[in-house]
């Protein structure tokens, strides 16, 4: 048992672990997105999925000494992956689909490790029950697995990120996958040995592990699926809810994560944590508050309330899917196709939410529908019940459509612009009309404000947020302005094309923006750029992967403004992507970092790393008063000239850069967001 146990725990460890360690080696390519998290998940479902049929097939079809040398072999060849350091050549052109890209390059760089650490929890516990049929509970090991998996969660953003470079990760997760390919390798040869094995090569495949239950019918197969489609879907949604629309706060997808995970590990370790008549009337109610809270607050609803709701929601729910699951467990014989078809509706729930749903919803509309759904799936459940009982969940499944109903007119009404992709949501919005002074068209990005227009006509091409002129960007391109007849300006994140009204005759603005339904949505819906007397010029694409490819610009002004939500893309703010910034600006040229945020403190990050390069920096910061209609900004300038921050105009206003003691420089191997948490 203990040979068994340190072999399943290793390998869910490992299978967790390497998810972070992957998707931060390949975030700064494809924007730092948290769509790539979103589809990194898809493809370690996937190969999960491909993992446990692999895992029945071997069970059902092949005799036990033909399963451990095929599996051995495996697991020999797949050391030739390691280490797990992803190509350059992967790197995106900027007119790829992310998705299909991503795909291919996790495929190439960890498929075969993972999809053989993703067989070892079904195989192993086969493998067991076979050798060692008196065994009250198999099924603990999967409970073991799932906690596994669960210090793997909390042990990367904790204790493995802050530490260790991302290279050193990707060794390091290479030499323990070294370790487990040992370990599997035992377990396979050990269930061999005669003393342990209930049965010989000499009996049908069919007859090697222990008959103790009678067979699933077609039924329970699909029962299964639903059930943990339904977990991972939930699982998901709610996490694109909690982080796009109510906070953007920094590790909050740790903890839905965290909470299906327990949910797992509390159904299976067999001590009957989940009981239907314990769980199902919270369901009932829980769900429908989840329902109502969608709208409530006009879709606002406070973080304090809305965190603990939609965290103990997805709790409660994860205990009935999981809970229904474990109850429903066949004998220890079938234990792979039950294996199969957790990991095959895993997948269709990730399936559904991160690559189906984008391309039918122009937002999260599948949070609500799966409410709904999760609703009626309990009333199909406790049919057998008294009749009151799937009476009450179908009453519960009524009350929630209607407030999903409310949800869905609530959005849809009053937008001009919703629309959906691999990058997120976006949704433009009028707050007043052009005969008020002090209406305003939004575009919004889930919680995140990323450009503001007003509609008065005599007010259209004021700047705005956080780019008015007594902000460091606002002064830095003004003074620029009077320098010069012809200034170039590059700025890092189009929004709605704020800064474009600074441009004059002569003048050059080039945006880089890497989500294409941006540009359409500045180009349409905005005036900034088609109103401007400047050249605008829009390049779609990572701008640090397009800046590295394109000739020196020689920028006045280059304007590095991605850093206002949680999900900062931490490879525009690092050692190597100053060197590209550098390359960029003229002598006396001006790198502008918008560092406004409200969790992370940011300033001693880019003052660490302007102080290795031997920069200049001075930080401006604007708090307007309550009567603007202007945000409070924080913008650290950075330049190789002390005398072009000299000027009192930013030197006046400048604000000291507080330290971080202990604070690392940030590389391209190197970050640690909790070390910066405000």
């Amino acid at each position: 048992m203990p040979l068994y146990a340190l072999t399943i725990f290793t390998s869910a460890f490992l299978l967790f672990l390497v998810q972070p360690i992957m998707a931060k080696q390949i975030l700064p390519w494809f924007g730092g997105s948290a769509a790539v998290w979103t589809t990194c998940l898809m493809f370690f479902q996937l190969v999960l999925l491909f993992g446990y049929a692999y895992a029945d097939w071997t069970i059902r079809f092949l005799k036990p000494r033909p399963q451990v040398i095929l599996h051995v072999v495996l697991l020999v060849l797949s050391l030739a992956s390691l280490p797990i350091i992803a190509g350059s050549g992967w790197k995106p052109q900027g007119d790829e689909d992310p998705t299909w890209l991503i795909l291919g390059l996790l495929a190439a760089t960890i498929g075969l490790p993972y999809f053989l650490l993703s067989t070892t929890g079904p195989l192993l516990q086969a493998w067991f029950a076979r050798s060692f049929p008196q065994a009250k509970n198999v099924y603990r090991l999967f409970a073991l697995s799932n906690a596994a998996s669960l210090v793997a969660l909390v042990a990367y953003p904790f204790v493995v990120e802050p530490y260790i470079t991302t290279r050193e990760q990707s060794l390091g997760w290479s030499v323990g996958y070294g370790l487990f390919a040992l370990l599997c390798a035992v377990s396979a040869l050990f269930s061999l040995r005669p003393a342990h094995a209930a049965l010989s090569d000499t009996n049908t495949a069919a007859a090697a592990t222990p008959v103790t239950g009678p067979a699933p019918r077609a039924a329970d197969y699909l029962l299964w699926l639903v059930l943990a489609a339904m977990g991972s879907f939930m699982l998901i949604a709610v996490t694109n809810h909690i982080t796009h629309d109510v906070a953007s706060v920094p590790f909050l997808w740790i903890l839905p994560l965290t909470l299906y995970l327990l949910s797992f590990v509390l159904c299976f370790e067999g001590r009957n944590w989940y009981q239907r008549k314990l769980f199902f009337g919270p369901l009932l109610v829980i769900v429908g508050a989840m329902a109502w809270g969608l709208h409530t607050d006009g879709g606002v609803m406070d973080i304090k309330q809305a965190i603990p709701l939609f965290a103990a929601g997805l709790f409660v729910m994860c205990m009935f899917f999981h809970g229904e699951l474990a109850a429903l467990k066949p004998a220890p014989r079938h234990l792979t196709g039950y294996y199969l078809m957790i990991s095959l509706g895993g997948a269709i729930g990730g399936l559904l939410v991160g690559f189906v749903s984008p391309k039918l919803f122009n937002t999260y509309y599948e949070f609500g529908f799966g409410l709904v759904f999760t609703l009626l799936l309990a009333a199909y459940v406790s049919r057998r019940n008294p009749l009151l009982v799937p009476v009450l969940a179908l009453v519960a499944a009524g009350f929630s459509v209607y407030q999903v109903h409310t949800y869905i007119t609530m959005l849809s009404s009053d937008a001009r612009v919703m629309s959906r992709n691999f990058y997120g949501t976006l949704r433009v919005k009028d707050f007043g009309d052009e005969n008020s002074q002090s209406g305003a068209r939004r575009l919004m990005h889930g919680v995140i404000m990323h450009g503001e227009q007003f509609l008065a006509p005599n007010r259209r091409m004021e700047a705005t947020t956080y780019y008015g002129r007594e902000s460091g960007i606002g002064r830095i391109i003004e003074l620029k302005n009077e320098g010069s007849k012809e200034v170039r300006v590059g700025v890092v994140g189009l929004g709605a094309g704020t800064l474009a009204v600074y441009g004059r005759p002569g003048d050059t603005y080039r945006f880089y923006e890497i989500n294409p339904q941006v540009i359409d949505v500045a180009m349409k819906e905005f005036t900034y750029l088609t109103k401007t007397p400047a050249r605008i010029e829009n390049l779609l694409g990572d701008a640090r992967l397009t800046m590295e490819r394109e000739s020196p610009q020689r920028y006045d002004v280059l304007a590095i403004d991605a850093f206002s939500s949680d999900s900062i893309p931490t490879h525009l703010m690092t050692y190597e992507a100053m060197g590209v910034y550098l390359k960029h600006i003229k002598p006396d040229g001006v790198i502008a970092f918008h560092v406004t945020n409200r969790f992370l403190n940011l300033p001693p990050v880019v003052k660490r790393i302007a102080d290795e390069y031997g920069l200049h920096t001075v930080m401006v910061s604007h708090d307007p008063d309550d009567a603007s209609d202007l945000a409070r900004t924080d913008w650290i300038l950075v330049s190789r000239d002390p005398k072009a921050l000299a000027d009192k105009r930013i030197t006046g206003p400048s604000e000291p850069i507080g330290e971080i003691p202990g604070l690392r420089l940030w590389t391209d191997s190197f970050n640690n967001l909790f070390k910066i948490l405000k």
